[in-house]
Order: C-alpha cells, then sequence, then structure tokens
C-alpha cells in the first residue's frame, strides 16, 4: 500500500520536554498504528540536522532569537524544508499540518507551491491566539490577520474543541471552511509513584503541602489564567486548606503586579512552588489535591485541564464553552463574579464523599471515552488514511 507522509510544521519538535502541541506530536509518532504513514517532523534547535525518533524523520530548523517574530521565522523555514524534501524526493499526495496559525501573510504564495506539488494543506487553528494578554495591539492584529488566511488557505481546518471548530465556521463562512474536529488526548493512566515514594514525600516536606489537604492549579502564570479571580477568591474563602500553583513565576511582572495587587504574600495558604517537569510525580500530585481549579479562559481543549479531569477527584472549572464542552456534568463551574469562587470552594467542602465520588467517575469516564490517546491517534489515522485511498 501506498506511504502517506505527513509533515508536521508549528511544534517545538520532539522528543516532547513540555507544551501541549509538543506531547501531541510525541504521542501521534510514538503511538502510531498505521505503518503506511511516515511523518516528518520539524523542531526548533540551533543547527540543522536531520535524526529518527519514534520512527519519524525529525528535521531541525535553526532559528535565531528574533523575540515574537521566532515563532514565524521557524514555521516559514520549515515549511520550505518541507517542500523542498517533497520535490527532492518525488513525494505524492503528502500532507502538510501546520500547528497554529503563525504565518497567514504568506500562505498565498506557498500554497500555489504546495497544490502543484499535489500537496494538501492540514491547519490546527488553536485557541484565540490573538486574544492573549501578552501581547501588544499590533501584534494582537498580525495574529488575527494570520488565523483568518489561514483559515482561507487551508484545505482542512482540525479543530480540537468544537467551540473553536463552531467559532472558525461562523467567523469565516465566506471562505466555507473544510472543518474537522478531533479533541487533544491526555494521558489517562495513574501515577506509577506511591504514597510513600520518597520523591513525593520529599517534595511534600519541602514545599509544606499535605496531600488532600490542597486545591491546584497547574499551567502557565498569565492573566488569561483567571490567576487574579483564583487568588483573590481563594483569600475570601474560609478554606483551612491550601492553594498550590505549579507555575514559572521568575522574573514574571504579572506576579510582581498580582502580589502588589492582592497582599497574597501575607496569606500562607498560598503556595507558589515553582515547575514541576517529572511527568509521574505532577500526575501523583494531581491525585492527591482535594479539587482541581482551572482558570483557563483563551485557547481550545486545554490539556491541563483534561489530566486534570482524568486524575483529580474533584474539579473546579471556570464557567467558559470551552471548558464545559470537556468537563460536562463532571466539574463544578465558576464565573468572574464576586464571591462566585469562594462559594463553589465552600460548596466543594461540604460535598458528601459518595457526591465527590460521583463528579470523579462522570469525569473520568468523559476523558477515557472521548480524551484518551488511543481514541485521538485513531481519528488522525483514520484522517490521514483518506488521502491515501482517494
Amino acid at each position: 500500500m501506498e506511504v502517506q507522509n505527513v509533515y508536521i510544521i508549528g511544534s517545538k519538535g520532539i522528543p516532547a520536554n513540555y507544551g501541549g502541541f509538543e506531547t501531541f506530536v510525541e504521542n501521534l509518532t510514538q503511538k502510531r498504528v498505521n505503518k503506511n504513514i511516515k511523518y516528518h517532523v520539524a523542531c526548533m534547535a540551533k543547527n540543522t540536522e536531520e535524526f529518527e525518533h519514534n520512527d519519524a524523520r525529525c528535521f531541525n530548523i535553526k532559528v535565531p532569537n528574533i523575540g515574537p517574530a521566532k515563532a514565524v521565522y521557524y514555521d516559514i523555514m520549515a515549511l520550505r524544508s518541507s517542500i523542498k524534501h517533497i520535490k527532492e524526493n518525488n513525494v505524492k499526495n503528502a500532507i502538510v499540518y501546520i500547528l497554529a496559525c503563525r504565518i497567514g501573510p504568506f500562505m498565498g504564495h506557498y500554497k500555489k507551491i504546495l497544490k502543484k506539488l499535489g500537496c494538501k494543506l492540514y491547519v490546527n487553528p488553536d485557541g484565540h491566539e490573538w486574544k492573549r494578554a501578552k501581547w501588544n495591539a499590533l501584534i494582537k492584529k498580525y495574529w488575527k490577520i494570520s488565523e483568518q488566511l489561514m483559515v482561507k488557505h487551508a484545505d482542512l481546518l482540525i479543530c480540537d474543541s468544537i467551540n473553536i471548530e463552531k467559532y472558525i465556521k461562523e467567523d469565516y463562512k465566506k471562505y466555507n471552511p473544510q472543518t474537522t474536529f478531533i479533541a487533544y488526548g491526555a494521558d489517562t493512566e495513574k501515577s506509577i509513584l506511591k504514597d510513600d515514594d520518597k520523591k513525593l514525600v520529599d517534595w511534600y516536606a519541602e514545599k509544606k503541602v499535605t496531600a488532600k489537604e490542597y486545591y491546584l492549579a497547574v499551567g502557565r502564570f498569565v492573566p488569561e489564567n483567571n490567576f487574579e479571580t483564583m487568588i483573590k477568591e481563594f483569600m475570601k474563602s474560609d478554606t483551612k486548606k491550601d492553594f498550590v500553583l505549579v507555575t514559572n513565576v521568575e522574573k514574571n511582572k504579572f506576579y510582581d503586579e498580582l502580589k502588589e495587587k492582592t497582599n497574597f504574600d501575607k496569606d500562607e495558604r498560598i503556595k507558589f512552588v515553582g515547575t514541576v517537569y517529572d511527568q509521574e510525580l505532577i500526575k501523583k500530585i494531581r491525585e492527591n489535591a482535594f479539587a482541581y481549579l482551572h482558570g483557563h479562559s483563551v485557547g481550545g481543549t486545554n490539556p491541563s485541564l483534561i489530566e486534570a479531569l482524568a486524575t483529580t477527584e474533584l474539579n473546579l472549572l471556570f464557567d467558559v464553552g470551552f471548558n464545559r464542552e470537556v468537563g460536562e456534568d463532571g466539574a463544578l463551574y465558576w464565573s468572574k463574579e464576586d464571591g462566585d469562587l469562594a462559594n463553589i470552594i465552600a460548596k466543594s467542602e461540604e460535598l458528601l464523599t459518595e457526591e465527590r465520588q460521583a463528579y470523579s467517575e462522570k469525569a473520568k469516564n468523559r476523558i477515557f471515552e472521548q480524551y484518551s490517546w488511543k481514541k485521538i491517534i485513531d481519528d488522525y489515522e483514520n484522517l490521514f488514511k483518506k488521502v491515501i485511498l482517494k
């Protein structure tokens, strides 16, 4: 049978250390079932070497450190490298799959080349990059235009959220975009660490944290993840438990502003514990949390949300379409309204054991059925296979 070549652009590359797209590409290649699919993965690097990983051809793209334009430069160079490889090896029916919408203004030119080569252009529109607070007005405008042009030129948009798919169809209906929904996957296995594992016990001792006596949040410390609301409301609540934040706040301007605004450093329940890169350890920390607090308000399906629903007994989610779509009736929801989250925290501590277990079961069943890597990879391989069969 003919081999289907898929060129993946837009992740920082594999082996994955962190990041949603990186973890996705790692799993897509590592857990591949269909041997007739050959992946070619662009990797951000300091050289231009090629290597094999998970039976995928990985090609390094050397990227200069040029600030926000770095990602745009990287995607363009990865696309050019892919086109060169397709031409030189006379690759037929290739799929070029671009993760995120960073190079829209350049896409018209490259789409013509891809079309001539008989290649399909697939795009994952990701979340609303143009809404992120870290960008100034000019960069936000660029991201919005870039998204528009990526939608215009894509043969297919693979959305990892039903809400994102709906938004693409409505906002860009003049282009009649072809879309499909394939969710993001999550590692649904329990941690291999036991409760008395030295690694876990030492971490708890160092951070002055006790199992089942903390609320947990994991994610980038940025305004659109609603840390301000979560911290303010937690400080208002009467809970005796801690609020453990696994996030990197070094040299973070937002952290300093928030400290000044809320004086959270005076509340000993609020504990910033830095980052945890050990996957088994972070999984165990999630499992042992009293509840998980999720405040993400921008983007599609968020990896940390899926992982929390798969592992933490009780989840308190910011009430926005993306989060409800994933959590459904397996979580409690809060808004930015004054006092709302403080009330939800109080309510979560009044739940009976069987009520907590019911939320836990619903959340876990939801993730196992719809968001396991097995299902996601199955969906992707069926999609890529369709091109071979045409």
